[in-house]
């Protein structure tokens, strides 16, 4: 069998300002800052209104979802990215390089990326290091919005990057899908609370794996190597070779598992898009693991 050519996951930074520098931002190339930060901490526009990569569009993720959903950030309609996404200059043929303004490094921005893979976009990668590092490295920034021409974007939906509450439940029997969850250590145990949470206990889904998405990051914020980051599969007894299934609190750093398998060759890591969130409103008190509360949350 051949192997699939992946896309570039990440671009440098030096080859953003380059970019930039060169003109080459426009229907070909749009930059995406896909900064959110916690109510009462940072505000991610009012951030992006005062600096950011010149020619960047602010992608607002709570305008970019589904609403009329009583579980945290689920995916927007297909209808509903496609017009968000057209509106901010993207056409299918658009290479799109999404970054955010955590101090991480990356936060938001491969939920981003995932989101435009899923909604089948092949040409999109996250900003290595972020706008941390571009800050950093003393690179551009402007306090000058972004006015895209409209474009259309045409999305179809890859349900194979995609999985229910329905399938994560079945999965618990079949065991088809490995399940990887990227919370803190202590949020999956169920020692810690979640932040920012009313009614919603901390714990697990039943036979998931931990793998803290902060730990694919370097402490500069840049992502690790393919290298690294397949060992740290291997730590956890994670086959590559095998499906996966990633989760978290609601679907957004899970989205850092699917990155980097990506980045170690496997491009078809699969969100759970409801996580925990859902799944503790939704599921049967056996299938939710806890340390705290008795044992289960």
């Amino acid at each position: 069998m051949v192997p699939q050519v992946l896309y570039r996951a990440l671009v440098s930074t030096k080859w953003l300002a380059e970019s930039v520098r060169a003109g080459r931002l426009g229907p070909g190339l749009r930059v995406l800052d896909a900064s959110w930060y916690s109510p009462g901490t940072r505000e991610a526009r009012k951030e992006y209104l005062e600096r950011h990569v010149p020619g960047a569009s602010f992608f607002d993720i709570e305008e970019c979802r589904d609403r009329a959903s009583p579980y945290e950030m689920m995916l927007p309609s297909k209808a509903g990215f496609a017009d968000y996404v057209g509106s901010l200059g993207i056409s299918n043929d658009t290479h799109v390089v999404v970054y955010d303004g955590d101090n991480l490094g990356s936060f938001y921005a491969p939920r981003v990326w995932w989101m435009f893979r899923v909604f089948g976009h092949r040409t999109v990668s996250v900003l290595n290091g972020g706008f941390r590092n571009w800050l950093k490295e003393g690179h551009p920034v402007t306090s000058e919005p972004s006015r895209p021409e409209p474009a259309v974007f045409k999305a179809t939906l890859d349900r194979s990057l995609l999985k229910t509450y329905e399938q994560v439940l079945e999965n618990l029997e079949s065991k088809r899908f490995q399940l990887v969850d990227s919370r803190a250590q202590g949020r999956y145990l169920g020692t810690q609370p979640e932040p920012d949470a009313v009614g919603l206990d901390s714990g697990h889904i039943q036979g998931s794996v931990n793998m803290p998405f902060m730990d694919f990051l370097m402490e500069d914020g840049f992502e690790k190597s393919p290298e690294e980051l397949r060992a740290m599969f291997e730590a956890k007894k994670v086959d590559l070779a095998k499906p996966i299934i990633a989760t978290c609190r609601k679907g957004v750093t899970a989205c850092h598992i699917a990155l980097a398998a990506y980045l170690c060759g496997k491009p078809d890591v699969a969100i759970y898009d409801g996580s925990w969130f859902e799944w503790f409103h939704r599921a049967p008190p056996e299938t939710r693991v806890s340390q705290g509360k008795g044992g289960k949350a």
